[in-house]
């Protein structure tokens, strides 16, 4: 008690019991009690509490992951992993509500719209307890620094307007005190993601709920009770070929009409929408795939597309923000310095498997396929550090790297896709094979159609027949090393992914190299069959322009024969001048937005 003290009085609510020795005499239960120097004051309850943590304050999360912020789950304060795992989800808000004069929400400094708090998690402050704080007791929500460029805080008043969802926590404010509600009340806090895992940041995110007691004036509170909840950022997922496909994106230019025909035709037999970038956004880059990759993030209440956007900047760059960015469409970008990045930044040299299992481990979202510089070369070109960071930093899809600066391009597009199929693991990997193209044309030789020509009616193209490309020494020994760099990428492949050979299909596709002495890289010798758009069991396959036998192109048989015992329908399209001369194809100038995953990542057990 305060020196000079003469008096006391206790005052608690029904379930608490006191007693006071020395007895007083006859007081009433409000009368102040003499206080002496050995005054004791006992303290009981009546009966236990009801329930665990009763008549106290919780900042409470939705830890159990079914959409709901259950009240004070013991497990709040930690996140797990898996089926059984627990702990809440936060999403990075970076689509934008604005469709006029756009920024990411994340950027805004306030909420836009009230349709905005969807892409946020809920946190409910919960209290059960006496009607006021004792004066100078605070309730104050404070983050860390290392947090603080991570996460904010929003709170609500108690109305729907705009203006009543004040900021709480930021990269500004790292405490501020709320209000304590008194009795049994709540309050809804909004908590938004400002960026995506990545090298520095592991994704967890804390949030500190504490109440302070003043000590003396001029000395600062004391936290005497404090409770905290963890969230986690939704990792940036890819999407692979044998989802389910819901919008084409592809670019018109002034010399693509036949190849544009082509692609409207399969989208239209396939049901899934068609989106054109027209010459005014493109700028006459027609590589759409190259540009972005599509991808979404994912949580209990909610979930949207993101698109990530490639540090390749061609002319197309503008498109993923200002055309793609909006309500639900979020968008990010990782930027390098220009002298790091190369062709292999280009997003046709960033592809993700379908769900695998290797070596008992199993990846339900399949993994992440990037292409770099052979792992022994002192030379070479690589995907830029800031971008494979990030992709490793997701966790989902743990990468695997290919060797694909061989190529020209660089691309691993070029030498290998995923179908789906109606057995074994549900897909089967597509190869280039310079051997499989070599054995056709064999074949057409020793079947008397030596004389059959490549490339018959194709403008500004000299044909050349089948007994031409077989006596073709130095392209024989060109098309040696080309399927020598794409056996390493096949047993890479097989180990990563927990494949077969009979997982694998083999396309008779062959190459040539174009450069200078020890720089010479492959590109296609005719248009690259394995560069396909997979829309379920629809291919869009470029067009080969090979040798015909009785009125059909022998190379466009084969690539039936192979795909309809998959149950799926092949359509070749022409991109021969348009794309094929350009050193890409049908998939290079495309891009598919797919369903998400059926599976949650937060189940899948690391």
């Amino acid at each position: 008690a305060p020196p000079g003290s003469k008096f006391f009085s206790v005052k608690c609510t029904a379930n608490v019991k006191y007693s006071v020795s020395p007895t007083p005499g006859e007081t009433s239960h409000l009368s102040p009690l003499p206080l002496s120097g050995n005054s004791v004051l006992l303290i009981s309850m009546s009966h236990a509490s009801q329930e665990e943590a009763e008549e106290k304050i919780s900042l409470d999360v939705d830890a159990d992951r079914d959409g709901v912020v259950e009240k004070n789950n013991p497990n709040k304060e930690s996140w797990k992993w898996g089926p059984n795992g627990h702990g809440a989800i936060l999403l990075v808000n970076c689509d934008s509500e604005k469709t006029q004069d756009k920024t990411p929400d994340s950027e805004e400094v306030r909420i836009s719209r009230v349709s905005d708090l969807k892409d946020m998690s809920l946190m409910v402050l919960r209290t059960k307890g006496p009607a006021q704080l004792p004066k100078g007791y605070k309730l104050t929500m404070h983050i860390s620094q290392g947090d603080a460029e991570s996460v904010r805080v929003f709170r609500k008043l108690f109305s729907a307007f705009v203006k009543d969802y004040p900021l709480v926590l930021s990269s500004e404010v790292l405490s501020q005190e709320v209000p304590y509600l008194g009795g049994s009340g709540e309050m809804n806090f909004y908590v938004e993601g400002l960026r995506f895992p990545d090298k520095d940041f592991d994704g967890l995110i804390s949030i500190n709920l504490s109440l302070l007691e003043p000590i003396s004036e001029g000395i600062p509170e004391t936290p005497i009770f404090t409770d905290k909840v963890v969230f986690r950022v939704s990792p940036w997922i890819m999407t692979p070929n044998t989802l389910q496909p819901l919008e084409v994106f592809v670019c018109s230019t002034s010399d693509n009409y036949q190849f544009l025909k082509g692609m409207k035709n399969l989208v239209t037999k396939n049901g899934c929408k068609l989106k054109v970038c027209h010459e005014y956004m493109n700028r006459g880059d027609r590589w759409m795939q190259d540009e972005l990759e599509f991808g979404y993030i994912d949580s209990p209440h909610h979930n949207f597309p993101v698109v990530l956007d490639s540090p390749r900047d061609g002319a197309l760059d503008d498109f993923p923000y200002d055309v793609l960015l909006g309500p639900d469409f979020g968008y990010v970008t990782r930027v390098a310095r220009r002298r790091d990045v190369s062709s292999l930044d280009s997003f046709g040299n960033l592809e993700v498997s379908p769900p695998v299992t290797v070596n008992g481990k199993s990846y339900p979202l399949g993994r992440i396929l990037i292409g770099v510089a052979f792992p022994t070369a002192t030379k070479g070109r690589n995907m830029t550090k800031v971008v494979q960071d990030f992709l490793w930093a997701q966790k989902v899809q743990e990468p695997v790297a290919l060797f694909s600066d061989w190529l020209h391009v660089g691309h691993i597009d070029e030498f290998m896709t995923f179908v789906p199929a109606p057995d074994r693991k549900g897909f089967r990997l597509l190869l280039a094979s310079p051997d499989a193209g070599y054995k056709i044309f064999r074949g057409l030789h020793n079947d008397g159609h030596g004389q059959a020509k490549m490339f018959d009616g194709v403008k500004n193209e000299d044909p050349v027949t089948v007994d031409d490309i077989l006596s073709d020494e130095t392209l024989r020994a060109e098309n040696n090393y080309v399927q020598s760099c794409i056996d390493w990428n096949r047993d890479v492949l097989k180990s990563e992914l927990g494949l077969d050979d009979d997982d694998i299909i083999d396309l008779p596709i062959l190459f040539k190299l174009l450069g200078e002495e020890d720089e010479y890289r492959a590109v296609a010798y005719y248009p690259d069959m394995v560069n396909m758009i997979v829309l379920g069991k629809d291919l869009g396959i470029p067009k080969p322009f090979g040798p015909k036998v009785n009125g059909r192109c022998a190379l466009e048989a084969e690539m039936c024969s192979l795909m309809e015992g998959l149950g799926l329908n092949c359509t070749f399209i022409d991109d021969f001048a348009s794309y094929h001369k350009l050193l890409g194809e049908v998939h290079c100038g495309s891009n598919v937005r797919r369903k998400p995953f059926d599976f949650k990542w937060w189940k899948i057990e690391l």
